[in-house]
Order: structure tokens, then sequence, then C-alpha cells
């Protein structure tokens, strides 16, 4: 493996945003340019109480369309940027569960990979189940407990569009302790980490870099978007709001801020690529 590098840049309220590898998981397609490869963060889902108020607000923030997919299990709806598969809403069918958005990373060998999962420390919340003829999803955590989620593709291989405004720009994990999720997700993704000529859109940081200290581990899913400051408005006039105003970071500036029902996102006004 090659050696870790960190760079520090400004953070909110002083403090520093460490990025993770040097050379992260590019958001490659496969070679043959119908997938991607193991380890690149491949879909997004969120679990919302209710589905047709998320409909609603993401609708009118980043101009999504929305089609019923009735092939993906619990009434999912997958959203639509110009015509172009990007994220899917569902039905929290258990009002114990959170309202979250969640990142899946794609792997050919979702047994495989969930194995490796468990051997590192990790658990496994959902073991691997089919989703019609669409692929094969699995729910893990690392060893700190943030949650992920696997995608082995049949029919669906993940992202039809990804880093334009209105799509996904990257993945954050705010991790306690971050040189242990150097050591499990370098050794679990080591070749999309690591891959010749590759661009990050995945990342690590300490969750006190911009939560406070109690907050658990977790993903954080971040959305391009043109202007960060002007979306904002529109989050709050869609019922949202702010939980991390605009600070910088070595990817591009970025808000953290909720939907009208609680799931927690970011917008990211991007870096040139």
């Amino acid at each position: 493996m090659r050696e870790a590098r960190e760079t520090g840049v400004p953070g909110p309220a002083g403090c520093v945003r460490r990025r993770y590898f040097d050379g992260m998981a590019e958001n490659r397609a496969s070679a043959d340019g119908t997938g991607y490869g193991e380890g690149v963060p491949c879909w997004v889902d969120a679990q919302l109480p209710d589905v047709a108020a998320g409909k609603r607000f993401y609708g009118e923030l980043f101009g999504w369309t929305f089609q019923d997919r009735p092939d993906a299990n619990g009434g999912v709806v997958w959203a639509h940027h110009k015509g172009r598969p990007v994220a899917a809403l569902a039905h929290k069918t258990d009002g114990r569960m959170p309202t979250v958005w969640t990142v899946h990373f794609a792997t050919p060998d979702i047994e495989n990979l969930a194995d490796r999962i468990w051997a590192a420390g990790g658990q496994v919340v959902t073991a691997p189940v089919p989703v019609g003829e669409l692929g094969t999803s699995a729910l893990v955590t690392d060893p700190e407990g943030a949650v992920f989620g696997l995608w082995e593709p049949g029919s669906h291989p993940g992202f039809g569009a990804r880093h334009e405004p209105g799509t996904f720009a990257w993945a954050e994990l705010y991790a306690r302790d971050t040189e242990a999720a150097n050591t499990f997700y370098g050794g679990l993704f080591h070749d999309a980490l690591f891959g010749a000529g590759a661009h990050p859109d995945f990342g690590r940081a300490a969750v006190f870099d911009v939560f406070p200290a109690e907050m658990p581990p977790h993903f954080l899913v971040h959305f391009a978007v043109e202007d960060c400051e002007s979306v904002l408005g529109t989050v709050a006039r869609l019922g949202g709001r702010v939980q991390a105003p605009p600070f910088e970071t070595s990817y591009g500036k970025v808000a953290v801020v909720t939907d009208n029902q609680g799931a927690s996102f970011a917008i990211l006004e991007p870096l040139e690529r």
C-alpha cells in the first residue's frame, strides 16, 4: 500500500479538514464503460417517511424527475436528472429507522466483499439480497459503525450521471478514529483508492471537524451545485435547514443541510476536476 497522505485545509470555525488518501477512489466506469470498479461509489438512496414529500423537495431543489420502480423492492422511485438515473427515494417502512441518505459501493462479488468486511471488523446489517433483475444489495458497517451499502450490478450498473449540478459529487466519511478508517478502507478498496490516475470522490475527516463530538461516525452524501450559497435559500424555502454553513475543503465549497424530513446531505460547489 502506498503511504497515505493528508492535506490540511481550512474548515468551519478555524478547524482543519483532512483529506483521505492521496489519489482516493475515482468514480470510474469499468473498462467496458458499463459499470463501476469495486470500491467506487455507484449509487445513493434516501429512506424517507414520505416519498411524495421527498419528490417535491428534491424535484425543485435539483430539477429531478421521478420514475416508479416496482422492480426495486419496497415502493422505490428513481430520480432522474436530464433523463439519467442519479438516485432513489424509498419509503421507510419502520419508523424507528433513521431518515437518511446512504452511499453504495460497487462490487463484482457482493458475497466475497461482505465476508471481507466481516473479517476486517465490520458488520453485515442486511445480508446480500437480489433486487429483481437490477442487481444485489447489502447493507454493512465499518468497525466504528458507519453504515454504507454494497451493490453488485445486474441490469442496473449505478449512476447514469454524476459530477454534474444536481447529481452525486462526493461521499465523505466522518470518523472518530481516522487512522483506523485509513486501514479499513485502504485494505478493503485498495485498487480503487490507489489506482493509477485516480481522481478522488470519496474521503474522510474527523467527526468533530464539522459536527458535535457526540455525533456517531457516518457517511455524508454530497450533491454538486453551481452556487452553494444560493442553493441554501432554496433549501430553507422548501422546509430544510442548514446544519453547517458553507466552508472550504480540498474538493470545493460545502454546506451541510437537511431536507424537509430530516435526512442530512451536503451541497458541494466543486473545484475544477
